[in-house]
């Protein structure tokens, strides 16, 4: 049996590279791209040039943005006494869809994981630390809104204790989240409750 001409197997390979797709999703996915026709293939082309040409980390809180600093960190109608501390970008988007929310942000880049060999030197703690210490941030709060899993509350537990010395309160968002549920699939209501209900640890 014959297989797929070399360009659509690559296509392939490369659509199976990405979190969630399968074999069968990916050959769907590179199929529809072949049939969409030049026009969509190229505007997916200029958009993800664009993405790899102009997409970066916020030099303060670790966020994606096309400006540095981000947007949010450059709002002045922000609070700055409050950081709300999370794994991913991904993560500031689920608490900024819930819109109660005006502090600043962290974003780690990943969780402290012992089996896999990550430390807290290996996700952006020491940055977080020296916000936290920079007398021109007057920080009140840290809301540790990592998700509520093995990771998370290893992370949670880790940032807690290197934080309370700094006599900086220290809170947790409130248990309306699931154990081992992702902050990015809680609905708008699960998460603002859990932010409202936020506890000190």
């Amino acid at each position: 049996m014959q297989g797929y001409p070399k360009p659509i197997s690559g296509l392939i390979d490369e659509l199976r590279k990405l979190p969630g797709i399968g074999p069968k999703t990916a050959q769907r996915l590179a199929f529809h791209l072949v049939v969409s026709g030049k026009p969509s293939i190229n505007r997916l082309i200029y958009s993800l040039g664009e993405v790899r040409d102009t997409i970066g980390y916020c030099s303060v809180c670790g966020n994606l943005t096309d400006v540095d600093p981000c947007a949010i960190c450059q709002d002045p109608k922000r609070d700055p006494s409050a950081i709300c501390v999370v794994g991913y970008p991904k993560d500031v988007l689920a608490i900024e869809r819930v819109g109660g929310y005006r502090g600043m942000f962290h974003v780690l880049q990943g969780y402290i994981e012992p089996l896999k060999g990550i430390g807290p030197e290996d996700i952006r703690v020491k940055e977080l630390i020296a916000r936290i210490k920079d007398k021109r941030q007057e920080v009140k709060e840290v809301i540790l809104a990592t998700n509520p899993d093995i990771d998370g509350e290893t992370t949670a537990l880790y940032l807690a204790r290197t934080i309370k010395p700094l006599n900086i309160k220290v809170t947790r968002l409130a248990r309306g989240l699931p154990f081992g549920a992702d902050l990015d699939y809680a609905d708008e209501v699960t998460l603002a409750r859990a932010l409202e209900g936020r506890r000190e640890i």
